[in-house]
């Protein structure tokens, strides 16, 4: 009787896994702190680049799947929650140690969560073929963590698309324009409550305006805005119809003071820059009127279909609060004559 040979079983390391998995994730944390803090001096892109958004975390949650699980033995499933854990201990270490606003790191979460995702799947992947294939897989694995470096090497060669989204949101008031007009020049004593409750600023923390007047009249005339926390803008009248449109450039002059924390997203950097907007009322009769708010802005990143994604909220939100404040107003006043 022939017996076909025993294929070779890896040897079952004894000791317990967690001090290898904490290690894992802890030289994970090192490395991309220091590609943050590397792409942050260098300020060409900075943390806004494909390297950092994309790269960076399939090729640590590759690293730490291969590193806790050295005889691949663990199932995809737990594979998968590699990147939830490691985008935890992220979002932890960028509130808490690099000062990061909540704003910086929703935005930063889904891209990190999906490409942790892919990076986990690949390598799980890969780990399966190589146990057919002699360890191959196990190099191009462990390979995966020379990526963000060597793209690091490039990305400053290929230049990013620029794209110039526009945002508008629209309001029926119960009020003639006569009436409405006024209130879009400046509304200088915003009291708490009023507008609209939105994610963007009662979630997520995004100041709301506090005051805004008119300083003259018609093109050229400047529109001073307060949002509080030391933000501070003017807006540069640039389209006057009165009844019809309210149109401005803006003005960051100086954001330098600006308390708000979201460092990485002043409105005046180089991949994200607020331009101009305005307002247009439309009479619809029967005392009625259509008020439209637009913004235009412009975005230079490596993923600008989803920065336009969260650009519509985010400002759709901006701009839905100040039409409900205008609507609140003018209704009122309607109503009291």
């Amino acid at each position: 009787m022939d017996f076909e040979p025993e294929t070779p079983q890896p040897a079952i390391d004894p000791a317990p896994a967690w001090p290898r998995i904490l290690g894992a994730f802890g030289v994970a944390l090192a490395f991309a702190l220091a590609v943050y803090l590397l792409l942050e001096a260098t300020r060409f892109n900075g943390t806004i680049s494909f390297t950092f958004l994309l790269l960076l975390p399939a090729s640590l949650s590759a690293f730490v799947c291969y590193v806790s699980d050295p005889h691949a033995t663990r199932t995809i499933g737990q594979y998968l929650m590699v990147p939830f854990w490691l985008l935890l201990a992220v979002i932890v270490c960028s509130i808490f140690i690099l000062r990061e606003g909540t704003i910086c790191v929703v935005l930063l979460g889904p891209l990190w969560m999906l490409s942790g995702m892919l990076g986990a799947w690949l390598t799980h992947a890969l780990r399966r073929r190589g146990e057919r294939e002699e360890r191959g897989g196990h190099v191009r694995a462990s390979a995966l963590l020379v990526i963000p470096l060597l793209a690091m090497q490039v990305e400053p060669l290929v230049p990013l698309p620029t794209a110039e989204p526009v945002v508008a949101r629209s309001i029926v008031i119960a009020a003639p324009p006569e009436k409405i007009w006024p209130l879009l020049r400046g509304i200088p004593d915003v009291r708490p409550g009023e507008g609209a409750w939105n994610i963007s600023q009662d979630v997520l923390g995004i100041p709301r305006p506090i005051g805004a007047r008119l300083v003259g009249g018609g093109i050229g005339a400047d529109r001073y805005a307060d949002w509080g926390e030391r933000i501070k803008f003017r807006e540069r009248i640039t389209e006057w119809e009165p009844g019809r449109r309210l149109g401005w450039r803006f003005l960051f002059d100086d954001v330098a003071g600006w308390g708000y924390t979201d460092r990485h997203l002043m409105p005046n950097s180089a991949y994200f820059t607020v331009t101009t907007g305005g307002y247009t009322v439309e009479p619809l009769g029967d005392g009625r009127s259509r008020v439209t708010l637009d913004t235009h802005y412009r975005i230079t990143t490596p993923v600008n279909g989803y920065s336009e994604m969260w650009g519509q909220l985010f400002l759709g939100d901006l701009e839905n609060n100040l039409l409900a404040l205008v609507k609140g107003r003018a209704e009122r006043g309607a109503a009291r004559e």
